[in-house]
């Protein structure tokens, strides 16, 4: 545990760098957006903060590896410690100077997915957790909700914005929700999301396309504030470019229930 405790604190020093280093960058003009696909920026603030991270990672770390949304987001996952990367979630709210972004750092060890910090950029919140530690916003101890009514629950989502053809499908899991649940929140930052469902701020989210790097930190939140975190189909591997669903675990199952069914 004190060596999991030590990788914590080297990815809360590089996700709290690159914050900070966020905060001070004005963002850059829509002219200098780079379009990786349909609705899909980058620009320099992302790929700096990438490099500021994966040199603190790697110096504090010798030998670990790491995968990252913009600069190696085909690196091998290789090595006993394997950082997983999203330097800035929530690229296009940072544009707009809509105040929900932050950096997510996730870490396998051994093959394992163990360790979780994110960073909230624009509230300046740090959130942590590691395998049989606890989940945690700064030094106060996450739980998930305990909500077991639907019809009382609020619920995070994600669009599929990069893959419109699942749109139509998506929009018909967004009318059985609504149709169920108190409301539906979504803000543009899967890793703020995960960090609400750990903190009980959400019952439950759910996605079908997110990237390793865009949930690994928050799985481990989820998971350690004691909720549950799956892939559609039920599979708990959600480290690959697909569904997540996550929440308390009456929730989950709730909500698992009711997306395969629709």
């Amino acid at each position: 545990m004190r060596e999991l405790k030590d990788l914590v604190d080297v990815a809360k020093r590089a996700a709290e760098r690159a914050a900070t280093q966020l905060r001070a960058l004005t963002p850059a003009a829509p002219s200098d957006w780079t379009e990786k696909g349909r609705h899909d920026f980058v620009t320099d603030a992302d790929r700096r903060a990438e490099a500021l991270i994966a040199e603190t990672l790697t110096a504090a770390v010798p030998g670990s590896s790491v995968v990252g949304e913009e600069l190696s987001p085909s690196a091998a996952w290789a090595g006993d410690v394997v950082w997983i990367v999203d330097p800035l979630d929530g690229t296009t709210n940072f544009l707009h100077r809509y105040p929900q972004y932050a950096v997510s750092i996730g870490a396998l060890v051994d093959g394992a997915l163990r360790i979780g910090v994110i960073h909230d950029v624009a509230r300046d919140l740090g959130y942590w957790g590691a395998t049989g530690g606890g989940a945690w916003q700064g030094d106060r101890r996450l739980g998930v909700s305990r909500l077991s009514q639907p019809r009382h629950a609020l619920v995070g989502t994600g669009f599929p914005f990069k893959d419109l053809p699942l749109l139509r499908r998506y929009l018909d899991q967004f009318a059985a929700v609504m149709g169920v649940a108190s409301g539906i929140r979504r803000a543009g930052s899967a890793a703020l999301d995960l960090a609400d469902v750990a903190a009980g701020r959400l019952d439950a989210f759910w996605e079908l396309t997110l990237a390793p790097w865009d949930v690994a930190a928050g799985v481990v939140l989820i998971r350690e504030a004691g909720g549950i975190v799956t892939t559609l189909e039920g599979e708990e591997d959600v480290l690959r470019h697909g569904s997540v669903i996550a929440g308390n675990p009456a929730m989950h199952r709730w909500l698992l229930d009711l997306l395969r069914s629709t």
